[in-house]
């Protein structure tokens, strides 16, 4: 069975007048066919709300980070259980019409825009945490952010691998692999999945582990998650926080006549995959008019676990390359996000602006002629074109030794060996633009991969635009595709979970 590429399916559903009710907070409701306040309503949880558009919850449930892969959404419930999201599913089934779960509103994949008057599942009441009686796992609700999870351990003296913005959902990364500053010890987030309590397309509620029934369907939500149900719960493996849980933080920036010695150095800093396992970077190419008023320029921050301030082995190097400002700081784990500007009030947080699209493609290390050509590109593209001139480029590089130890075949997630994630990241504010964005990106993108003289072209998920093929993001391997197509098959036969990098059903 051949792998299909990354396609628009058309819903084809038919929806009955929508007819105006009052319900949950607001005067201004629908329903589909039948009363979805009532008939919805009365099959749900005291602590659930239905909400429509015209009032502030139904706004504030559907606002996005982004407004490239946004979906349209009717009427949002909002769940305070596990059972809530089960019976929201078999109402949506009912009626054949779409729905979608959503926490943090960060997903931009392309094909979401193809939920038409959906139902949004809003998970944000579904944060809890419990911490197991031994103290090497927690369940975390389904709805949880990553700043919850990073502050609710810290409380306790432990943490676990989670994404690098406090904003983001911690199980919305996790369902594609998920990155972050723990992954050189401890692996992806779905890595650290002991067990999954998760709703799939049928409207059922199943316990999802490595050893039971449902095996092959964990095997599938480490890294294809998003295709296959709705996680209500996940209890993780935590580790103890070791000594006092600081971490020094450098960033650099420099000028573009730095920019191939500074990836020289990189490449010899991930020392091909052996990156050191306390030591990551997270670098971008925008524009910086006080470092340089005309060019692009370079920035990098850089940090290690375990000190109060960064070793000079560590420093020196990125010193001496010569940048126009460096600024430092230390502390606890929870602040890495406040030096990073990912935290809850930062930019990088901010909803209700317009396009980010992100063009991805993983490295094993950097070829300079192709950092100079795409940083060329870039320069001349955002200087001819100011509606790009936000954009950037992206490019971290965790360590990966936790990664690489997992067995490639053992979860979903195909990508192992990639070591450094790249993206570039358009940034425009008018749909008439969309088309020049989607030019410009994957010009870059196809740079990127040139410069690697490899014929597989490799798409980290959670990064993805939603144009590229299927195997770039789930593998090349066979074996994978007809697995993947198969527990699709099994799990949502009719193509429910469709609209984040969908897989085909086998047969369809």
């Amino acid at each position: 069975m051949g792998m299909k590429s990354l396609k628009v399916w058309v819903s084809g559903l038919i929806y009955a007048a929508f007819l105006r009710e009052s319900y949950a907070l607001s005067a201004d409701a629908y329903r589909f066919g039948d009363d979805i306040g009532s008939a919805l309503g009365r099959r749900l949880s005291n602590g659930a709300s239905i909400y429509f558009p015209g009032n502030d919850n139904f706004s504030n449930a559907t606002a996005r980070w982004s407004q490239w892969g946004k979906p349209n959404i009717s009427v949002v419930v909002e769940v305070a259980n596990q059972w809530d999201v089960a019976e929201t599913v078999k109402y949506a089934n009912e009626h054949d019409v779409p729905f979608i779960a959503i926490n943090g509103g960060h997903g931009n994949i392309k094909s979401m825009e193809n939920v038409h008057q959906g139902i949004e599942i809003w998970l944000h009441k579904l944060n809890t945490v419990a911490i197991s009686d031994v103290g090497d796992t927690a369940t975390f609700g389904g709805g949880i952010l990553s700043h919850e999870v990073i502050e609710s351990l810290w409380a306790a003296g432990k943490q676990t691998v989670t994404g690098v913005c406090d904003c983001t959902g911690f199980l919305g990364p996790a369902l594609g692999g998920g990155h972050g500053y723990l992954q050189g010890r401890h692996g992806l987030i779905a890595d650290n999945f002991v067990s999954l309590e998760v709703v799939t397309a049928d409207g059922e509620l199943r316990i999802v582990t490595p050893y039971g029934p449902e095996s092959e369907l964990f095997w599938a939500m480490q890294g294809a998650g998003h295709n296959f149900g709705i996680v209500t719960s996940v209890t993780s493996k935590i580790y103890d926080v070791q000594g006092e849980g600081l971490w020094a933080f450098e960033r650099y920036s420099y000028t573009q006549d730095k920019l191939e010695a500074l990836f020289d150095y990189l490449n010899i800093f991930g020392n091909d995959g052996n990156q050191r396992v306390d030591v990551m970077y997270w670098a971008t190419i925008s524009h910086e008019p006080d470092v340089d008023p005309t060019n692009p320029s370079i920035s990098i921050f850089v940090l290690q676990e375990g000190v109060a301030a960064m070793d000079p082995d560590v420093s020196a190097p990125f010193r001496n390359l010569g940048p126009v400002t460096v600024n430092t700081n230390s502390g606890p784990y929870v602040d890495i996000s406040k030096w990073t500007e990912f935290n809850m009030t930062s930019r990088a947080c901010r909803k209700g602006g317009g396009y980010i699209a992100r063009f991805p493609i993983n490295l094993k290390n950097y070829n300079l002629e192709a950092q100079r050509t795409v940083f060329d590109v870039f320069a001349a593209e955002t200087l001819d074109n100011p509606v790009f001139g936000h954009s950037n480029i992206m490019l971290e590089g965790y360590s990966s030794q936790g990664v690489r130890a997992i067995n490639e075949a053992s979860t979903a997630y195909p990508h192992r060996q990639d070591t450094i994630l790249v993206s570039s990241v358009i940034i425009f504010d008018n749909a008439t633009d969309r088309a020049a964005a989607e030019a410009f990106g994957n010009r870059m993108r196809d740079i990127f991969h040139d410069g690697t003289g490899e014929d597989e072209k490799h798409v980290y998920v959670n990064y993805a635009s939603g144009d590229e093929p299927l195997e770039t993001i789930y593998g090349y391997d066979w074996w994978r595709h007809i697995k993947l197509s198969e527990l699709k098959k099994k799990y949502d036969p009719h193509n429910r979970f469709r609209y984040y990098a969908p897989i085909p059903v086998a047969g369809l």
